[in-house]
């Protein structure tokens, strides 16, 4: 029988819980092909705006104000879903700066125009028109946002690790492309009208942005990204090509659908709607299936890394179901469900999927608050652990008494 103390080190070794993302790796080739990339991307977005902002400079300024609040928004919600075995923080900058820089400016934007140029020579104006974003984007933008999972994979082998990983990164490369695709789209429809409303016609592209960007290139980055780790595989996630690419395959599917809602409704607005309503339900059902088969070993691994504290009575049971549970176990135990299994309340088995123990026990708005720190410094505990490989230091001493000092009454 595997003790829970070697289970938890598994755990930490399979996911690279903990592990640190070092960017300076002048000796890894990825380092280059990504400073490479971004750079190009920076030193062509820079142009681009420098020429603009003398003009458009209010609508810029404006649109990319508001992008800015929408970016933080996703951002938070990201790193909030990313709840176990937490990527670190400069991880997700990078993915980000790569979506912003590198896929948009110097991959998408070539790529998509040669494309498109073809397209035009081969089957004529009309065609390109209607079905040449179709049949371009998916290809040139998925790609270019999966490689900078891939390069990350590369430059932090000992941190992505699962399909979860992916799917995180992939967010953010997905997040750093919306907003800089969006502040482009903004700064070109500013000349409409020769200019003399900039910011009205601007500020009318930014709202259909905000209104239907939110089910785009987040979303399918992030299945694109999933898909990657699990064709390609990691020392912590057994290959499975045919699912990687059937992921991978089904993020270009949506992004060719979303593109082509246009030419497929043939100029039928009653069918435009039903298209766009039907293709943003069919991307959220995706991206949550997908949610729910990759963070499952992130939530065993969390369970796993825990369980040695239930059983020395650190922590409860039902605190290890919050943890490693979703949000409806985490509010289940705020609210105060199953009082009486306060801090010490004694070892107890790691398990039950949070089922409803006991009566309610709420105890009113201060006991929930206590609640809500003791679940912070309880994941504190847990990423103390993981990066100290699942041994005892200071920190995890440290964080463990700070614990005890939110117990339960």
């Amino acid at each position: 029988m595997t003790s829970p103390t070697l289970s938890r080190e598994a755990a930490i070794e399979r996911t690279g819980w903990g592990n640190r993302f070092h960017p300076w790796q002048p000796r890894n080739a990825c380092f280059w092909v990504y400073v490479a990339v971004v750079g190009y991307g920076s030193w062509y977005a820079f142009g681009l705006v420098n020429s603009q902002v003398r003009v458009y400079g209010p609508a810029l300024a404006a649109a990319s104000a508001i992008f800015a609040v929408y970016g933080l928004l996703f951002w938070w919600f990201t790193a909030r879903i990313d709840r176990y075995s937490r990527q670190p923080v400069g991880l997700g900058v990078a993915a980000f700066v790569w979506g912003a820089f590198g896929a948009t400016w110097t991959i998408a934007i070539n790529g998509n125009s040669s494309l498109m140029n073809l397209y035009q020579k081969l089957f004529g104006q009309d065609f390109a028109l209607d079905w040449g974003a179709g049949l371009t984007a998916p290809f040139f933008e998925e790609l270019g946002k999966g490689a900078g999972v891939l390069l990350l994979l590369y430059l932090a082998p000992k941190v992505v690790r699962t399909a979860y990983d992916g799917f995180i990164l992939g967010a953010f490369c997905g997040l750093g492309f919306e907003i800089l695709e969006d502040i482009l789209y903004a700064l070109q429809s500013a000349p409409e009208q020769f200019g003399s409303h900039q910011l009205r016609t601007s500020l009318s592209t930014v709202l259909l942005r905000l209104l239907t960007g939110f089910s785009s290139h987040i979303l399918y980055s992030a299945v694109f990204g999933a898909g990657l780790i699990y064709l390609l595989g990691t020392p912590g996630q057994r290959r499975r090509p045919a699912r990687g690419v059937l992921l991978m395959l089904l993020a270009m599917l949506l992004h060719f659908l979303w593109d082509s809602t246009s030419a497929l409704a043939q100029g039928n607005g009653t069918v435009l709607l039903a298209l766009l309503i039907g293709i943003t339900l069919l991307a959220f059902a995706i991206v949550t299936a997908v949610f729910q088969i990759t963070v499952r070993p992130e939530r065993e691994a969390m369970r796993a890394v825990v369980a040695p504290e239930v059983a020395s009575g650190v922590l409860t049971p039902e605190e290890a179901d919050a943890l490693s549970g979703g949000w409806r176990q985490r509010r289940r135990y705020r609210a105060g469900a199953g009082a009486g299994a306060g801090a010490g309340a004694g070892a107890g088995a790691v398990g039950g999927g949070g089922r409803r123990r006991g009566a309610k026990g709420g105890g009113g708005s201060a006991e929930r608050r206590r609640r809500r720190h003791r679940l912070e410094a309880a994941h504190d505990l847990a990423d103390q652990l993981a990066a100290a490989g699942g041994q005892e230091t200071d920190r995890v001493r440290f964080t463990r008494a700070e614990l005890a000092r939110y117990a339960l009454r």
